[in-house]
C-alpha cells in the first residue's frame, strides 16, 4: 500500500489514506452521462486497504480480534465508521463492526460524503453489484427506491476532479466519472461489512451537497428493523494532537447528543452523513453510544505531525416493551452467567475459574503461587486482559480485587488475583486454609475503559446503561470503580454514583461537578456456581 506524505493543498496518495482525503476539490470535468456499468470496481484496493484477499482477510480480522465488544444496548441499528487508510482508522472502526456478530441484516445502507465530485445531491449508483477484493456484494432493490425520493439521486449528474492517486487506482479510468467511480468513504466499509456479516445487501450512498432533513425524511421511508445505517466520517483534521482532542470531545459529545446543529462542517469531513443519520435516530428515538475515539497519533504512533480523528459510534433503538399477556426474560448483559457469542466456551471458564480455585489452595497453605507453562496455553488466556475476582462466603462477599487495565496474561491476572482477594483486600482479615471451600469465586474478564463524554450530569445519567457498564469514576485526584454486578445492589443511576463517589473518598454528589470524568467498561463474568 502507499503510504507516503504529500501536501495538504492537493491530496497525494498517503495523506488521502491518513485523513480520509475529507476535502472536496473544485470540478474540472464535466459530460453526458454514460451507460452505467452494472459492476461498481473498487476504485482504492492497493491505497487504503490490501488488494490481495488473503492478506485483506486477515489484516481485518487482526483489528476485529484487538477490538473490544461493547454490550448490546438494545437493538442495534446504526453506526457511524471512519474511512481513512487502515492502518490508520481501521483499529477504531473495528469498535464498531466488532458488534456485528451474531447480528444478521437484510439491508446496509453506507453514507460517505463526497470527496472528489461536486454533486447537488445523495448519490445513489446504477449497478447491480458492489465488488472488493473479498467478494461481489448485491446492491438491494432499495437502492433504486430511495435514488427515487429527494434528495437522493440516481447517478445524478456531477463534476469530478480525479484524485492524484486515480492512475495507481485499482480499478480502470471510464469514459466519464461518476460521484462514486473514485470515492473510498463508502468502498472501505465494504470489506469491513464483508467479514463481519454473513448474508446482506447493500445501498450504497454518496452525499453531496443535500439538506439533511431532507435527506432523513426520505430514508425514513425505506428503512426497517432489517436495516442498519453506516455514516461514514473521520473528524478533525491535521490539528496538533491536543487540540484534535479537544475539538473531537465537542463533535463527539454533540452526536451522542444527536445535536445536528452542534455539528460543523469543519467537525467531521461526513457531516451530512452524521446529520442525517441524527435526524433518522431522533425521529425513531435511537440513542447513541461512543464505542472509541482515538486519532492517526494513537493509532501509529507519530503525533509530530497534524492528527486525523477517528470515532466509533453505535446507535441502539429502545427495548420493545414486553406484550400484556407475557412476563418479559431477563435481559442478558456480560455481566450475566450466558457466555459472550465468540468469548469463553465453557471449557474455558472452567479452565480459569479452577485456575483461581488451584490459587486459593495454594496461597492459603504454602504462600504460594502455582506454577502455569504459558506456551501450553490458548492464545486467549494470554492475551493481556483486565480482570478481577471476587470471592464470597455464604453469599456474602468475602474479597474482591482486580485490575482495571490489562497489566499481564490473563491467566497471570487471575492468579495473582485470586490471591490478592484471598489475603490482601484490606476490608477483610486473610482468607484461612479451612474457609478455601466455602467459598465461591467468580472471575470477570474486563474490556479496555473508554471515556465516556458528557455535557452535563443529567447526560451523564442519560448515557449510563444500568446492568451493563462497569464505570470508573474520576473526581480530581481520585478514583473509584464499581463492577457492573454492582447494578444489582444499586439499580439506580442517581444512588450508583452517589456511592461510588463515597468509595472515592468525595461527597456523595461530588460526581456532579465539572472536574469529573467517566470511563466505561464491560465484563465477561462467570462463577463456579453456574458450571
Amino acid at each position: 500500500m502507499i503510504m507516503p506524505l504529500r501536501s495538504a493543498r492537493r491530496l497525494g496518495t498517503a495523506l488521502i489514506a491518513l485523513a480520509g482525503a475529507c476535502l472536496m476539490p473544485g470540478a474540472t470535468a464535466a459530460g453526458e452521462t454514460p451507460a452505467s456499468p452494472k459492476v461498481r470496481e473498487p476504485a482504492v484496493a492497493g491505497l487504503f486497504y490490501p488488494k490481495d484477499p488473503a492478506e485483506l482477510s486477515r489484516m481485518i480480522d487482526a483489528f476485529l480480534a484487538a477490538a473490544t465488544g461493547a454490550p448490546p444496548g438494545g437493538d442495534l441499528r446504526a453506526l457511524i465508521c471512519p474511512h481513512a487508510g487502515y492502518p490508520y482508522s481501521g483499529p477504531v472502526a473495528a469498535h464498531a463492526y466488532k458488534l456485528l456478530a451474531g447480528r444478521s441484516y437484510d439491508t446496509v445502507i453506507v453514507m460517505g460524503p463526497s470527496h472528489y465530485a461536486t454533486v447537488y445531491a445523495a448519490a445513489v449508483p446504477d449497478a447491480e453489484i458492489y465488488r472488493t477484493p473479498l467478494g461481489d456484494v448485491p446492491i438491494a432493490d432499495k437502492a433504486k427506491k430511495l435514488a427515487g425520493l429527494r434528495p437522493f439521486a440516481l447517478e445524478p449528474f456531477c463534476l469530478v476532479q480525479r484524485p492524484d492517486w486515480w492512475a495507481q487506482a485499482s480499478r480502470p479510468a471510464p469514459e466519464e466519472d461518476r460521484a462514486d467511480t473514485w470515492e473510498h468513504s463508502v468502498e472501505v466499509q465494504v470489506p469491513f461489512l464483508q467479514r463481519s456479516l454473513k448474508d446482506f445487501k447493500l445501498v450504497p450512498v454518496v452525499f453531496g451537497e443535500v439538506k439533511p432533513a431532507a435527506a432523513a425524511k426520505a430514508l425514513l421511508q425505506v428503512i426497517d428493523e432489517r436495516t442498519l445505517i453506516i455514516a461514514s466520517s473521520d473528524l478533525s483534521h491535521y490539528d496538533t494532537y491536543a487540540n484534535a482532542q479537544k475539538r473531537d470531545r465537542r463533535c463527539i459529545d454533540a452526536i451522542c447528543r444527536l445535536d445536528a446543529a452542534a455539528i460543523s462542517d469543519e467537525d467531521a469531513c461526513g457531516h451530512t452523513p452524521i446529520r442525517v443519520l441524527l435526524g433518522v435516530a431522533k425521529d425513531r428515538g435511537w440513542t447513541a453510544r461512543l464505542l472509541d475515539y482515538r486519532n492517526s497519533g494513537d493509532t501509529t504512533g507519530d503525533r509530530s505531525h497534524g492528527v486525523v480523528g477517528y470515532a466509533a459510534i453505535a446507535f441502539y433503538a429502545p427495548a420493545a416493551p414486553p406484550s400484556s399477556d407475557t412476563q418479559a426474560a431477563p435481559a442478558l448483559s456480560p455481566a450475566s452467567s450466558a457466555p459472550a457469542p465468540g468469548r469463553f466456551t465453557a471449557d474455558d471458564r472452567r479452565f480459569l475459574l479452577g485456575l483461581a480455585r488451584r490459587t486459593l489452595r495454594e496461597v492459603t497453605a504454602d504462600d504460594r503461587l502455582p506454577e502455569v507453562p504459558a506456551a501450553t496455553l490458548d492464545p486467549k488466556f494470554t492475551a493481556a486482559k483486565g480482570c478481577f475476582v471476587t470471592l464470597t462466603k455464604n453469599r456474602e462477599l468475602r474479597g474482591c480485587i482486580g485490575y482495571i487495565t490489562p497489566q499481564g496474561p490473563l491467566y497471570q491476572a487471575v492468579i495473582e488475583n485470586a490471591r490478592n482477594a484471598a489475603l490482601r483486600d484490606p476490608r477483610f482479615p486473610p482468607v484461612a486454609p479451612r474457609e478455601v471451600d466455602q467459598l465461591e469465586i467468580e472471575i470477570s474478564v474486563l474490556t479496555e475503559p473508554l471515556p465516556l463524554f458528557f455535557s452535563s450530569p443529567e447526560d451523564l445519567l442519560r448515557q449510563l446503561h444500568a446492568g451493563a457498564d462497569g464505570v470508573v469514576l474520576r473526581i480530581g485526584g481520585r478514583s473509584a470503580t464499581y463492577l457492573p454486578q454492582v447494578w444489582e445492589q444499586i439499580p439506580d443511576k442517581e444512588d450508583f454514583l452517589n456511592h461510588l463517589a463515597e468509595k472515592a473518598g468525595c461527597d456523595a454528589s461530588a460526581w456532579r461537578q465539572s472536574n469529573v470524568s467517566v470511563l466505561i467498561y464491560h465484563v465477561e463474568s462467570f462463577k463456579e456456581s453456574e458450571r
